[in-house]
């Protein structure tokens, strides 16, 4: 009678702790881009996919545009549970593990090739895992994009052409460090602040991939741009531990599955978005300089050097160069 009533008990506890089939799930994502951007489209996606998958016990709301706060900002949600998932650049997870620094090092992926057979394998895996004493966990990546220099009145075709000029830059101390080896003077803001600044002159220009001279409109503002693509900075879709505690084992598989087919979907979509995009500035009016990426990599190759003589970095630099 006292091993029935022991084994009933220990029953009920497991049922309270463990997640249940049945059970419905909501769960929140924030991302800071907009509705149309290539990101939130693949995002929308692997909600209906997860929510179809599990006819409904999981579903996901968006919020989009930032509403819920800055990626930093969201973040600290993430942790505190207001939110479960989200989009986040590499640039701002290195402000909760310093191994995300390796990312923002310029000119460390050569081609669009190069990035997603590196992100494909080992090196993801050990990134995934590694904020998970944060609170929060990797599920997959996307392409940001090729990262280039534009400004208001003057192209960048070498790295003197810098000099003197306030740049952009996102509140990352290696992107900081880029824009000082090449002779610039890097003013890290919110995305959000970047068309006033340029307008007012409070920078002289800026640095991301070309969605944000259309989406982001900074090409009504910012008159070249100039193709030195020195970062190729993932963004990634992390979750909630708690969240993640949430889920059956079978839920949990289908929001993985979810998350890669999500990137491979972005992975399609996202070359034509930055021809087209390339395209739609310069029907606004924007010059586009290809300058020759040598001095510009030779510049910044002290910065490299440096981060592969970094007892924590160095391995997992050497692991992403190798892969050349």
């Amino acid at each position: 009678m006292k091993a029935f009533a022991f084994i009933a008990t220990t029953a009920s506890i497991l049922a309270l702790v463990s997640p249940q089939a049945g059970a419905e799930t909501r769960l929140r994502l924030a991302n800071a881009l907009s509705k149309d951007h290539p990101t939130s489209v693949v995002l929308q996606q692997f909600a209906d996919e997860i929510e179809e998958r599990t006819d409904g016990e999981v579903s996901i709301r968006l919020f989009l545009n930032g509403v819920l706060g800055s990626e930093r900002e969201v973040l600290e949600q993430l942790q505190n549970g207001a939110v479960d998932i989200t989009r986040v650049s590499a640039a701002n997870l290195e402000n909760f593990n310093p191994i995300f620094r390796v990312f923002t090092l310029p000119y460390i992926f050569n081609d669009e090739a190069h990035f997603y057979d590196v992100m494909s394998g080992p090196v993801a895996d050990t990134v995934y895992a590694a904020t998970e004493d944060n609170g929060f966990q990797g599920l997959t990546f996307f392409d940001s994009g090729a990262r280039s220099f534009y400004t208001k009145s003057t192209p960048i075709e070498t790295p003197a052409d810098l000099q003197g000029l306030k740049v952009r830059v996102i509140n990352s101390n290696t992107s900081i460090r880029m824009v000082e080896e090449m002779g610039g003077t890097p003013t890290p803001m919110a995305y959000g602040e970047i068309y006033t600044a340029l307008q007012s002159g409070v920078i002289d220009g800026a640095e991301n991939n070309p969605t944000a001279l259309t989406i982001g409109r900074h090409g009504e503002v910012a008159k070249y741009y100039s193709l030195d693509q020195h970062q190729r900075i993932p963004d990634f879709l992390v979750m909630s531990n708690s969240a993640l505690d949430k889920l059956t084992a079978e839920q949990r598989r289908i929001v993985e599955q979810a998350a890669r087919h999500a990137t491979e979907t972005h992975r399609e979509i996202w070359g034509q978005a930055m021809d087209e995009a390339l395209d739609k500035a310069k029907a606004m009016g924007v010059t586009v300089v290809h300058p020759d990426k040598g001095p510009f990599r030779k510049a910044v190759q002290p910065l490299i050097d440096e981060y592969r003589q970094d007892a924590a970095l160095g391995p997992l630099l050497d692991q992403i160069i190798s892969a050349q």
